[in-house]
């Protein structure tokens, strides 16, 4: 079933891969599967845990620890909520706005990643790895302007305590996803 903007509806407790692309294309990392908790509109938050993720190079693992995902429309990032057995961490990506294909999320990966830590200090990662790809992949001006931006804006959510990064709001959807994950 579909909504007026021909977006698929998704239910609570869907079952739907992940797919991580490079601006070139090319397949980066699939997870292979998540669970929705809430379909928004304009985001959309999963959760998975000890869920196979198979590398672009076909090597593969399993995530270590609960997770919980939001993916944006509108906003050129995600971010993912690791429940680690020492504290809450944050791993948020530089990333496209999320599309549904197929009971697949997909989105394009822009290297630059925000890495929040449990006592709140934060880190911006993988700066020389977005130069690199930004010249072969010939990100344009105005794509860069945009990356930049969001990757400011997400710093600001983080330094603010909003959405994800409000403790509350996080782990009742933690909660949520511990409901769901079985059924």
């Amino acid at each position: 079933m579909m909504n007026e903007n021909g977006d698929k509806i998704l239910n609570v407790g869907d079952k739907l891969q992940i797919h991580c692309y490079k601006h070139n294309g090319k397949i980066h990392r699939i997870w292979e599967d998540t669970v929705v908790i809430y379909d928004g509109g304009d985001y959309l938050i999963c959760g998975n845990d000890k869920t196979k993720v198979i590398e672009n190079d076909g090597r593969s693992h399993r995530t270590k620890e609960p997770a919980i995902i939001f993916f944006y429309k509108h906003n050129w990032f995600n971010i993912i909520a690791q429940f680690k057995e020492f504290g809450l961490f944050y791993y948020c990506n530089v990333a496209s706005p999320y599309l549904i294909d197929d009971n697949t999320i997909k989105y394009i990966d822009y290297d630059l990643d925000l890495r929040v830590f449990p006592d709140g200090g934060y880190r911006v990662l993988d700066r020389n790895e977005y130069k690199y790809h930004k010249k072969i992949m010939n990100y344009s001006d105005s794509l860069d302007l945009i990356l930049n931006k969001e990757l400011e804006k997400l710093i600001k959510m983080k330094i603010n305590e909003e959405g994800p990064f409000d403790i509350k709001l996080i782990n009742s959807y933690l909660e949520k996803y511990e409901e769901l994950k079985n059924l």
